[in-house]
């Protein structure tokens, strides 16, 4: 995994939201932290696309965000903060397996592979549910398994146990530390990136601190403490 930010800018409607940002992302636990507004958000959502830079440059795995897009979402999947809003079709599987369907794969593949994301998070036994009756942290695996089951190389999770209860918090937290993929996780949940590779912390549009779990979260309690 090579992520590069080189000199690169978000603005919204003339105001700067992510200032001139240059580092470079390799490990394979990443932590993004921040006050609401801080430009966290936009920071990762830059990473595969969402947000194309007002000036300078992302890269991911060599391939520009502004200029080949279609590539990067396919090495870089994104979580948003609430799963349901990318959860479109009503049934479970049918909503993983759409994915795959614009690909033009095979049925009998489609249907191998869905069946055995759906394995691989030990909800095979919701293939079958209304996307409405699952609980927060099944919501939180659905979206995990319809993102997965693409295969991409890097998985972006906006705040992934935000509202959920301890139960369901544990159980997505349990899920996150056993993930292959490179994982960046924007969260609150301090405890959910304690253990991470590297934690990065904005504050009002800029990298405020960039470095081990401890040190960085440190410093965010600092920012926070009236």
């Amino acid at each position: 995994m090579d992520i590069r930010f080189e000199q690169a800018e978000a603005r919204f409607e003339g105001r700067t939201i992510l200032h001139p940002l240059t580092l470079c992302l390799f490990e394979r636990r990443i932590g993004v932290i921040g006050l609401n507004g801080s430009g966290k958000t936009t920071f990762a959502r830059m990473i595969n696309g969402l947000v194309m830079p007002a000036s300078g440059r992302v890269t991911v795995n060599g391939f520009d965000t502004a200029k080949e897009g279609d590539r990067v979402r396919a090495i870089a999947g994104f979580i948003f903060q609430n799963p349901q809003n990318q959860i479109i079709l009503p049934i479970l599987k049918e909503d993983i397996a759409l994915g795959l369907q614009s690909r033009k794969l095979p049925k009998q593949e489609i249907a191998a592979k869905v069946e055995t994301v759906l394995a691989r998070f030990g909800i095979g036994h919701l293939a079958e549910r209304r996307v409405h009756e699952l609980s927060g942290g099944e919501l939180q695996l659905a979206a995990l398994a319809s993102v997965l089951v693409s295969e991409p190389d890097i998985l972006i999770m906006d705040e992934p146990t935000n509202q959920l209860d301890l139960k369901n918090r544990s159980l997505v937290e349990r899920t996150v530390e056993r993930l292959g993929e490179t994982v960046i996780v924007i969260s609150h949940d301090l405890d959910l990136i304690a253990g991470f590779d590297r934690v990065l912390l904005f504050h009002e549009g800029r990298l405020a601190a960039d470095g081990a779990p401890a040190e960085t979260i440190g410093r965010y309690r600092e920012i926070c403490s009236p």
